[in-house]
């Protein structure tokens, strides 16, 4: 998908008032009859076919009305994504290969949301499909034509629209592809075409560092391990401390001798990366947009599987730094390997830290597919920011308590920690609380302040949920390259 500043004949989408003045686009007096109609009838998309092109009138005080109640913001251009992507069926639908966006409206922003859910609305993943051709989506450029758009801006959104589309293709990808040294070559490949700094840590160099999380959970499989350091150090950065973001990498996760059952669990497992995913195409951003902000990425990466010499219920693994854990169940293994990452993190002296991963099924039955976990130790005033990202993207999050009550489930008696609770209860928060303790020094004190995002439900769809799609989302980019642009 290809998005442009300019003018093109054809195929147009208005975004208009109702009080808008249509009189210069070339309708007859029927049609602009018709358009009044419709606007009086409050329909928020109406569709003009002239035969020589399509016309759709986006009537924007109607799609606030009728899409959201509240007339807050966020909703109002989630509505227009919504609105962009059902335009982008329509396009498609009738094999159209250029649409141009027309502000009647004035106001970019909307331009930019119903451009926004276009774009994403039309990702496909072809790359296995034999008659890939044939199945493709006719839309393939946008353009805009608007006098209060830059082409920065422009610019920006094509950035961020390939960013998510790239995350949503490695996450789409199955392990016969991607396993954990294919993950790190995409991470190089990606660093090498937008300018950021990638060192991957063999299984060699895992070993050295002592990652016993990593090297536990990675026991299993034939296929090593990697540890990737992904760094963006512009000059001028505005924060002298940088911001550590660490993605779980479990490039595809059996439960390993706690093997999952099949239907419905381990066959989505190629996803359990995808918070992998979102740090390296954050960064991919950062550094194609050229984000004045320090910004440093860990994302550990192996499978989890029950073969060779898998670790086994009840083993006993020394992470980095040394806390031993009691594994009693191997498939809570995204905590293990993110506990290596936190723990390395420390090396960084970090402003703030943020994990994102698919870390527990609990989160999802808490509140479901839509949201992500939010929980930590930053404070309220860092938590209130991301919150704000997540609805300005619309990845909205929800935060979780965080006592420290639901820490005491996780003490071992022949370990310094175990890696389930063993109860049926708050496994997403003991979950966090697992992870809060390689934020900590040995007294006991935070080190750094540091959130994590459950992004088990919203991460891989099993039904098309408008621009999201069907399979890998991409969420978390947007999220977090909002968060740290703003």
């Amino acid at each position: 998908m290809v998005i442009k500043k300019g003018i093109h004949p054809g195929d147009t989408v208005l975004i208009c008032r109702k009080r808008s003045k249509l009189d210069g686009f070339e309708f007859s007096e029927k049609e602009l009859g018709f358009i009044h109609t419709q606007m009086e009838g409050n329909n928020p998309l109406i569709t003009i076919n002239q035969y020589h092109r399509r016309v759709y009138i986006v009537v924007k005080d109607i799609v606030s009305e009728k899409k959201t109640g509240a007339k807050k913001n966020y909703e109002i251009y989630e509505a227009l994504r919504r609105t962009g992507h059902k335009i982008g069926q329509s396009l498609n639908q009738f094999k159209i290969k250029v649409v141009m966006l027309v502000d009647v409206a004035n106001d970019k922003n909307d331009l930019l949301r119903i451009a926004e859910g276009m774009a994403l609305g039309n990702y496909q993943f072809l790359k296995y499909l034999k008659n890939s051709k044939e199945k493709a989506n006719s839309l393939s450029e946008i353009y805009f034509n608007s006098k209060n758009i830059t082409s920065a801006e422009i610019e920006n959104l094509q950035i961020l629209i390939n960013a998510t589309c790239i995350a949503r293709d490695l996450v789409n990808e199955p392990v016969s592809y991607l396993t954990a040294t294919q993950f790190s070559n995409e991470i190089l490949t990606l660093g090498k075409e937008a300018g950021f700094r990638v060192e991957v840590l063999d299984k060699t160099k895992i070993e050295k560092l002592g990652m016993g999380g990593i090297l536990g959970v990675n026991k299993g499989s034939i296929e090593p391990p990697t540890f990737n350091i992904l760094e963006w150090k512009p000059k001028g950065a505005k924060n002298k401390k940088p911001i550590v973001l660490v993605g779980k990498g479990i490039v595809f996760d059996t439960g390993g001798l706690s093997l999952k059952p099949t239907l419905g669990s381990m066959d989505e497992m190629k996803s359990d990366m995808a918070g992998g995913a979102a740090v390296a195409c954050t960064f991919y951003y950062l550094a194609k947009c050229k984000i004045p902000v320090h910004a440093i990425g860990l994302i550990p990466a192996t499978d989890n599987r029950p073969g060779g010499d898998a670790c086994a219920p009840g083993d006993i693994i020394t992470q980095y730094g040394g806390t031993t854990v009691e594994v009693l169940n191997t498939d809570a293994e995204g905590r293990l390997v993110l506990a290596d990452a936190l723990e390395f993190a420390k090396n960084y002296n970090p402003e703030l830290v943020i994990d994102i991963a698919t870390l527990t099924g609990a989160c999802v039955r808490a509140i479901g597919i839509s949201p992500s976990g939010l929980m930590g130790t930053a404070s309220e005033k860092t938590k209130a920011k991301l919150k704000n990202s997540g609805l300005n993207v619309f990845e909205r999050l929800v935060e979780l308590p965080f006592w420290d009550d639901y820490l005491d489930c996780m003490k071992s008696e022949i370990a310094d920690l175990k890696n389930s609770s063993g109860t049926p209860y708050a496994g997403a928060i003991t979950a966090g609380k697992f992870l809060e303790h390689f934020t900590k020094n040995e007294e006991g004190e935070l080190v750094y302040p540091w959130l994590h995002i459950d992004i088990s439900g919203p991460s891989f769809l099993t039904s098309n949920d408008s621009y999201r799609g069907k399979g890998g989302t991409g969420v978390g980019v947007r999220l977090l390259v909002n968060f740290l642009t703003n």
